[in-house]
């Protein structure tokens, strides 16, 4: 086939089931996992926008950003200090150590321990960042919140993919994102808040409220029940096929069950899955993982939502009146997100993929364009009134795209494409790769926006072109396709088809050369016999 976009023909019929309200439940409880992500990206960068916060933390960037404001110097360089960033940007270099560890502990364990491990580490995270006194206890109780977050990312979307009938995969995971954007608009309305506490201490709120939605999934994994292919894994049969039973509302799985077997075998056959994940065979899965997480995060959407804020304030937006921008763009994300909810399993992953990143391209362009007019290279100039209301729009307009297409499907593709036997593997590196990305790029943007000015804007349009390009090549549509069923995509695929049916191939002549092998002894065993 010609396009990377070719819709396979499933091999067999949609498993018997149905939506069940205790599935439904079992899955909102587990997105939660996506609620302290959220959070965490939403609050970082309104409280580092906080005066009181910057003076007691960070009193050089204060002076420096006051002195700024006074004489009307260049507004691109008010927050540049590599210990600020560093401040946001820790969480996400822990959460990538993490994610690999996770992988252990959701193989042998099962999912829900995972996601508590996670809870557990991200509310000491939180009382530490509450109750913090200096810059080393910031940093240390931002540690621990990247090890919950590294958890709970490697394992809530491994649990929502197989939990979830296949022809509601897509809703049901991205409930992921659509409460990693609850997160966010949570936290941009409650920086709005403590902001205007007297006394200077809202700062400290707005940090250690990040305990309630970490309560919610440290108390809700005690309650999750195990995922009928974690239960498989680690070979409790009999109470996988009732899972299975309970999970689908009724007793005609055996079709199912028997898939959930014979990948179950498979993944007890694999000793080293970091080992064969690198394998030929699993070529495209391994370049999902990577590539995926990778383009993600450089779309720039993080550091909109870390940074918004700051960004705001950079452009010469008040210290209030760049809360509420936030507060704006993240009606706006958890708006959109609901979109994708609901047509993702309808109109498809490349879809969405590509109308989203087509609207990205044209907005960062038109960011960069109309910051570029106002303050140019020099940055000294005012962002006037409707030039302000022109960015936020457009920057809006940016994130709805986010929102509905690389947003939710960043995370939703590379989990579902995985076979049971390197699944833990593949979704770690997933996390480790987005991680990685993120604590780059969060670390690198406010250098970047100090050095490049306005064609940061730019810089990134190129690089939401280079992805789209790829969807458009190399990412097949797995709408509806059973987990368990996926190797057809690949098979069907212009390019990855090379990788699997080189491997099918290979298999095939060993067994027909294993016939032979039994044939010639099968004759020789006559021959002695006849004789």
């Amino acid at each position: 086939m010609a396009g990377g976009g070719a819709v396979v023909s499933k091999s067999k019929q949609e498993y018997p089931g149905r939506l069940t309200p205790f599935v439904l439940m079992a899955c909102l409880v587990a997105a939660t996992g996506g609620m302290i992500f959220g959070y965490d990206i939403g609050i970082s960068g309104g409280v580092t926008s906080m005066d009181p916060f910057l003076s007691r933390f960070f009193p050089s960037v204060y002076r420096k950003q006051q002195a700024d404001s006074s004489s009307n110097s260049n507004q691109y360089c008010k927050f540049d200090s590599q210990v600020l960033t560093m401040f946001t940007s820790s969480l996400y270099l822990a959460a990538l150590v993490a994610s690999v560890c996770a992988a252990s502990v959701t193989r042998v364990a099962g999912r829900k321990w995972s996601m508590f491990v996670g809870g557990v580490t991200f509310l000491a995270g939180c009382a530490l960042n509450g109750a913090a006194q200096d810059v080393a206890m910031l940093i240390l109780g931002r540690v621990l919140l990247g090890v919950g977050v590294g958890f709970a990312n490697q394992s809530v979307h491994v649990y929502l993919s197989e939990m979830a009938p296949a022809r509601m995969r897509g809703m049901l995971n991205n409930g992921f994102q659509l409460m990693i954007t609850l997160g966010i608009l949570a936290a941009n309305l409650i920086n709005y808040g403590t902001d205007k506490i007297a006394g200077g201490w809202g700062w400290r709120l707005s940090l250690a409220l990040a305990a309630v939605p970490a309560g919610i999934i440290t108390v809700g994994s005690f309650f999750l029940p195990d995922t009928p292919n974690s239960l498989l894994e680690r070979g409790k049969a009999d109470d996988a096929r009732e899972m299975l039973r309970r999970v689908r509302g009724t007793d005609d799985v055996e079709e199912e069950y028997g898939d959930l077997s014979a990948a179950s075998e498979a993944s007890r056959a694999v000793k080293s899955p970091w080992r064969d994940i690198l394998r030929r065979q699993y070529r495209p899965q391994l370049a999902m993982a990577v590539f995926i997480p990778l383009l993600q995060q450089l779309t720039g959407i993080n550091v909109i939502m870390f940074y918004a804020p700051v960004l705001f304030k950079t452009l010469g937006f008040g210290g209030s009146a760049s809360l509420m921008s936030a507060v704006i763009t993240g009606v706006v994300n958890l708006a959109a997100t609901l979109v994708s909810v609901f047509t993702v399993d309808r109109v498809g992953r490349r879809a969405l993929f590509l109308q989203g990143g087509a609207q990205m391209f044209a907005s960062l362009v038109a960011v960069g364009a109309l910051v570029g007019a106002k303050l140019g290279w020099s940055g000294v100039a005012e962002i006037p009134a409707g030039y302000a209301a022109a960015v936020v729009a457009v920057m809006c307009v940016y994130v709805a795209g986010f929102a509905w297409s690389w947003g939710p499907l960043g995370w939703l593709v590379p989990s579902e494409v995985m076979p049971l036997e390197v699944r833990p593997a593949g979704q770690s590196i997933t996390v480790a790769v987005n991680m990685l990305m993120t604590f780059a790029v969060a670390q690198a943007f406010l250098p970047m926006l100090c050095r490049l000015k306005f064609v940061l804007f730019f810089f990134f349009a190129a690089w939401v072109l280079v992805m789209t390009l790829f969807v458009a090549l190399f990412v097949p549509e797995t709408k509806g396709v059973p987990i368990e069923d996926m190797a057809n995509v690949w098979k069907a695929h212009w390019y990855w088809r090379r990788f699997v049916t080189d491997v099918d191939d290979a298999q095939n002549g060993d067994i027909e050369m294993g016939n032979k092998n039994s044939s010639v002894k099968n004759y020789g065993l006559r021959s002695s016999l006849d004789s």
